[in-house]
């Protein structure tokens, strides 16, 4: 046994990261052969490498290299990162210092090759620096876009019915086909047709949206206040109109998101070039506009079913079609928007609403049906373990095994009984075998838990759902706590479309995971007859 021990190399993590799709992919490969050079230099083992590609330093969200790194780091698979610069890791400041926070408690200290050893002013300067340059960057950014403008090109974005010129950044080409439907689309307006039957016709006649696979309302009406839509696209008048919105980050999400700019700050500029549509036609259609268009906000998730109503026929959700009185008719919204879906019946939302709470209550009063489909999922559960189990019970011996292993050459290591070499060549093969093993057993499947019932739970939400019921305002409006009753139970809502002379049938879709003492993934499906809108029809009791 040597006199003095040698102390072991620490391991490196090497981190590399380039921005765009624009810079060259030998970036990366670059950024590692310079850290691992520095490693070398710094006697550091590399123990492993994570890169992003083409992935921007503003935000750690879908960086799957750098969450990668931190999972690494918590796992204790490496002592020191190395980065080219303190910027690979991250430009944002909240960001950076997190990553610094959380490697500094797990006792690891980043390195660069630019900026040394890490510490928490450099990590602030940097920090700063990273977001000013981000700042400067947008802006420059921004202004180059709006002497793209000024020249009457694009900015960025394709409208329908245009074509980049290839070669020539900005500038865009008319397409005859595509202009001739936007011109159609605005004289069928003009005719006094509306969004919403312009869009079935041209979905009639198979003719392809800008986006998806159907023509709708929203499409051609678009939206006011960004000035988005067919007939609200000013460059169909010959007008460029740019920055209306900027985008922002959620710090959370990490999803860009955009914001709309005071009409102000709106630039306009012409290019007659681009001219679709007719100064006059585009003008009475937008004077027609305003007359047609629903100043009133429109309340929104206030019924009871709001946002969990399904078409059974597409899938798609369903909304009102109108009122008359206390009744409110719903209908499926691809049926309303497009006409693409053939459920176009409208059902009488009261009815249904009704049909779901007697649903609800018939189910759940009925404990033998409860009882069975625990005892099912449980069955079930059972089925699908066995086998496992030998499985499971082999992988945790061989993982005793390779533990006890390991603590006995290094209990000899520590008592003299075996050399420094035998116990180098020795211990890294017993930490990576006992590392299989663990990562084996991780993914190994445990064995079921018995679920059981929760007759208290059952029975209050038994009880919640009668005051519910009695709870719905004349206007059939309900308050955001009494939705969540229905939530916690219920997923979707399924309306299916009647034969001729038959009732619709209704699909509750939900989860028992409250009313057990084990969370449950399995859904639990309750059948049931809604009657359709009419004079003096109420909803029958629901059956299976």
């Amino acid at each position: 046994m040597s006199a003095a021990r040698r102390t072991p190399m620490k391991r490196a993590a090497l981190y590399a990261r380039y921005s765009s799709d624009l810079q060259t992919d030998r970036s990366i490969e670059d950024q590692v052969a310079l850290c691992s050079d520095y490693a070398a230099k710094q006697q550091l083992t590399v123990a492993t490498v994570f890169h992003d590609r083409a992935r921007s330093g503003a935000s750690i969200m879908g960086r799957d290299g750098v969450l990668s790194m931190m999972d690494a780091a918590r796992d204790g698979l490496f002592d020191v990162p190395i980065v080219e610069a303190l910027d690979r890791l991250s430009r944002d400041q909240e960001d950076l210092a997190g990553i610094y926070k959380r490697l500094t408690h797990l006792g690891i200290e980043i390195r660069a090759v630019h900026d040394g050893r890490a510490d928490i002013v450099q990590i602030g300067i940097r920090g700063l620096v990273g977001a000013l340059y981000l700042q400067d960057l947008a802006q420059k950014v921004r202004r180059g876009m709006a002497g793209v403008v000024r020249d009457g090109r694009s900015a960025g974005g394709k409208a329908y019915g245009y074509a980049p010129v290839p070669g020539k950044l900005g500038e865009l080409s008319i397409l005859p086909e595509e202009a001739a439907i936007v011109l159609r689309i605005f004289e069928e307006y003009a005719a006094g047709r509306t969004p919403r039957d312009i869009a079935g016709g041209l979905n009639d006649d198979n003719i392809a949206p800008p986006r998806g696979r159907y023509w709708s309302g929203g499409t051609i009406n678009g939206n006011p206040k960004r000035g988005y839509g067919i007939l609200q696209n000013a460059i169909y008048d010959g007008r460029i109109v740019w920055n209306r919105v900027h985008m922002v980050k959620d710090p959370d999400s990490g999803r860009r998101q955009s914001r709309i700019n005071p009409k102000s700050e709106w630039q306009e500029h012409a290019a007659e070039h681009l001219r679709i549509v007719p100064a006059e036609l585009f003008a009475a259609v937008n004077n027609r506009k305003p007359r047609n268009r629903c100043e009133t906000p429109q309340r929104k998730n206030t019924r009871l079913l709001s946002g969990l109503l399904r078409c059974g026929a597409c899938g798609s959700g369903m909304s009102v079609k109108d009122k008359m009185g206390r009744l409110t008719r719903i209908v499926c919204t691809r049926a309303k928007e497009s006409r693409s879906c053939t459920n176009t019946r409208p059902y009488a939302v009261d009815h249904i609403e009704a049909t779901v709470l007697d649903g609800l209550r018939a189910r759940l009063n009925d404990k033998a049906l409860i009882d069975h489909y625990v005892a099912a999922y449980n069955d079930e559960h059972q089925k699908l373990y066995s086998g496992q189990g030998a499985s499971r019970e082999k992988a945790a011996q061989r993982l005793d095994a390779a533990k006890r292993e390991y603590g006995r050459v290094l209990n000899a290591y520590v008592k003299g009984m075996i050399s420094e070499a035998e116990a180098e060549q020795r211990l890294p093969e017993l930490r990576a075998e006992r590392q299989r093993l663990e990562g084996e057993l991780a993914v190994t499947p445990q064995p079921p838990k018995v679920v059981t019932l929760k007759p208290a739970l059952v029975t209050r939400y038994i009880r919640d759902l009668e005051a519910l019921a009695a709870a719905i305002g004349d206007n059939g409006f309900v308050s955001e706590e009494a939705k969540k009753i229905v939530r916690d139970v219920v997923t979707t809502v399924t309306v299916y479309p009647p034969k001729a002379g038959e009732q619709p049938s209704i699909l509750i879709d939900g989860y028992l995971s409250n009313m057990v003492d084990q969370g449950l993934s399995h859904r639990v499906s309750v059948r049931g007859g809604a009657m359709v809108a009419g004079e003096g029809l109420e909803p029958p009791t629901p059956g299976l």
